[in-house]
């Protein structure tokens, strides 16, 4: 597929990378190309331009911002080019500051995920929240004793989260649908539960995995 990841930061460039090293074309979108110039010597196959040209060259589209910046983010581009495209948003709405006894701090509520503010702004884009509940170090093939570790995703679009559920395959996960965006409401906050170990021991290589 023709990718387009809107994010110039890690997340988006381990992504970036993961999905060109399982033969798909890549476009990083970014209001500052210049900051993905090493990502790009390191990556020749991949290309750099704006959002708006990355969600005009992908198929399939994915949200790797800050959860501060995903709605900006969102509306530099027309709903118009967005409208009818699959998107991964791998964002959560953690506000910008230190964590607190080791846990981080949205700006959201159980009541309301930022994935549903999302969904609401932009109707027509068909999300499916995935990549939100690892660190990088571990989205592309994580290698675990135990096997595969689990994806937790959502979203209203049944045909859009086959084709992230495809994705996640090819990536060496097993996915998790637990149903419409509301769902975000519950998976965003894993995030959280992720970060407590780093942020107390310093362990950010582990995954979640759900056993039956």
């Amino acid at each position: 597929m023709n990718v387009g990841i809107i994010g110039s930061g890690v997340v988006a460039q381990t992504l970036g990378g993961g999905f060109l090293k399982h033969g798909h074309a890549v476009r990083l979108g970014t209001r500052t190309p210049a900051k993905l110039a090493e990502w790009a010597a390191q990556h020749p196959g991949g290309r750099v331009g704006s959002s708006t040209e990355a969600v005009q060259f992908g198929e399939l589209l994915v949200l790797a911002v800050k959860g501060t910046a995903a709605l900006l983010a969102l509306q530099a581009v027309s709903a118009e080019e967005l409208a009818g495209k699959v998107m991964i948003d791998a964002t959560n709405p953690i506000v910008d500051g230190p964590p607190e006894h080791g846990l981080l701090r949205f700006f959201t509520s159980l009541e309301d995920s930022l994935m549903e503010r999302l969904q609401r702004e932009f109707p027509y884009t068909r999300f499916v929240k995935g990549f939100n509940s690892v660190g990088n170090a571990r989205m592309v093939n994580p290698a675990f004793a135990q096997g595969p570790p689990t994806m937790f995703i959502c979203g209203n679009d049944a045909k859009a989260k086959q084709v992230v559920t495809s994705v996640l395959e090819e990536f060496g996960w097993e996915s998790e649908d637990l149903g419409g965006v509301e769902a975000a409401r519950a998976i965003e906050p894993l995030c959280i539960l992720w970060c407590i170990p780093g942020f107390l021991r310093g362990e950010w290589t582990h995954a979640f995995k759900v056993l039956r």
